[in-house]
């Protein structure tokens, strides 16, 4: 069984509550860190982050991050060193997204797609895994470069 952190911010509750009813139905554990789970501001940045640091030390397999495009949680979450995140508006790169990449996330856009769209995306996301073969080079580099910047 998965264990998938999720994170949502004002423009994507209900979104979210579909998502997260999907997921509980197949048995999947999930944890919520979205915005109105929150004490403090309700910042997308701030969701995004603290799932992706919640992957990064292993407290959760895989995780899921939800905006009115996407665009802005992939962006934060892909600041944190070693978290691969994808913005996925559909199913083939949501797969390419894992078995390609090894994302750990993936973001997705509740003023861009519809529910059932997300349910199919998520659900070739989850019975993905990362192949390596010739993408574990490309992976590598990826961490390479990562590394590189992270010295400045």
């Amino acid at each position: 069984m998965k264990n998938i952190a999720i994170g949502a911010d004002d423009a994507a509750f209900a979104f979210r509550d579909a998502i997260v009813n999907y997921l509980t139905e197949h048995g999947i554990a999930v944890t919520d860190y979205s915005s109105d789970k929150r004490q403090d501001a309700n910042y997308y940045p701030d969701v995004a982050h603290d799932v992706a640091m919640a992957i990064k030390q292993g407290e959760h397999d895989r995780g899921i991050l939800i905006c009115g495009t996407g665009i802005g949680m992939a962006i934060v979450a892909n600041k944190v060193p070693g978290v691969r995140a994808a913005q996925c508006h559909d199913t083939f790169s949501a797969e390419r997204a894992r078995k390609s990449n090894n994302a750990q996330i993936i973001t997705l856009g509740a003023r861009v797609i519809g529910t059932e769209l997300a349910k199919k995306i998520v659900q070739s996301w989850l019975e993905s895994e990362y192949e390596g073969g010739s993408s574990a080079v490309k992976v590598e580099r990826i961490d390479y470069y990562q590394n590189q910047h992270s010295k400045d």
